[in-house]
């Protein structure tokens, strides 16, 4: 019997099939299962590889995108990481538009995969909020280009069915679909959609908790600073569907950041920021989860690339004050 998987065709091929494990020590006094899908071990070091991937796919297959296509996108970060991943692939060129507070990491993890950056200095004028300056910014792009291809992961199907059809459908067979809870950060509202969909559509009792930011405009209309990407918005995207979210829960950036903590030191998890913000959800509503429960929590990204904010004592004192526990005590399970 071999140990090895048969070889992939095209780095492309490793999207997806990533691993779901039970946390037992972030939490050790919670008398229900808790269980975590690392997305962080995508090749392009997020869930966004899922939804870059389909979009791409059948943009491809429809003829929508070819050789001299000019794709363009709007993203913080992961998303635009995953279609730079695929546009080198196919040998496509893609501008992605970020703003000011895109981090540099993810600006040269970027141009190393040969993606071009916009970077929008100031935010739109009537609402503040930068997300919608991006989103013109594209727009003007996508005029000036004759040949180009908008992704628009904030209202492409694609993006929920990425996760309806990979995801969700991964988690569920891991589970034999006996999940009773399950967590998904919110930010274009891919990945709680697709999951959403998915359990209404197989008849699972799974309760949906969308998690977003506190100050984020998804479900709330009480807009406040936010420094960490990965969950929030500045409007509600075209893709929050509340048919198929149960509830959400509101998460502070240093709730994030204390969770990121804790979550590396306990079960050894190196995550990101939206990671941390639904490990201190499961924190928030553990009360109310009956025992015997199987709740899952989809960790959306890795840690590497917030290792100048998450996890650095200065970034944190200079954006938090004197926090007094920065690294919570945590106790292994030996």
């Amino acid at each position: 019997m071999s140990f090895f998987e048969p070889a992939l065709h095209g780095i492309l091929s490793a999207v997806g099939r990533t691993p779901l494990v039970a946390l037992r020590q972030i939490y050790p006094e919670i008398s229900f299962q808790l269980y975590a899908k690392l997305e962080a071990l995508n090749p392009g070091g997020s869930i966004k590889d899922r939804p870059a991937r389909e979009i791409l796919q059948e943009a491809l297959r429809r003829g929508e995108v070819h050789r001299g296509t000019v794709v363009i996108e709007s993203s913080s970060g992961n998303m635009g990481i995953g279609l730079a991943q695929a546009c080198a692939y196919y040998g496509l060129r893609f501008i992605c538009v970020v703003d000011v507070k895109t981090s540099r990491q993810n600006r040269e993890i970027l141009e190393i995969y040969g993606a071009e950056i916009d970077c929008v200095e100031e935010p739109d004028p009537e609402t503040g909020e930068l997300l919608p300056a991006r989103l013109r910014r594209v727009r003007e792009l996508m005029a000036a280009h004759g040949d180009a291809f908008w992704p628009n992961q904030y209202a492409n199907e694609q993006n929920a069915g990425a996760h309806f059809r990979t995801t969700m459908q991964e988690v569920a067979t891991a589970l034999d679909h006996k999940l009773d809870f399950l967590l998904c950060a919110a930010s274009t509202c891919g990945t709680v959609r697709g999951c959403g969909e998915y359990v209404r559509e197989h008849g699972m009792s799974t309760r949906v908790i969308a998690v977003d930011s506190v100050g984020s405009l998804i479900f709330s209309d009480q807009k406040g600073p936010r420094y960490l990407p990965g969950m929030g918005a500045g409007l509600r995207p075209p893709l929050c569907d509340l048919r198929f979210i149960d509830e959400h829960v509101l998460v502070s950036d240093l709730e994030c950041i204390l969770a990121c903590r804790r979550l590396v030191r306990s079960e050894g998890i190196l995550a990101g920021a939206s990671s941390g913000g639904l490990i201190a959800a499961v924190g928030k509503i553990r009360d109310r989860i009956p025992e015997g429960s199987t709740c899952a929590v989809v960790l959306p990204d890795r840690g590497e690339r917030y290792v100048d904010t998450v996890y650095s004592d200065a970034w944190v004192r200079d954006h938090f004050g004197d926090v007094p526990d920065l690294w919570p005590e945590t106790k292994g399970s030996l």
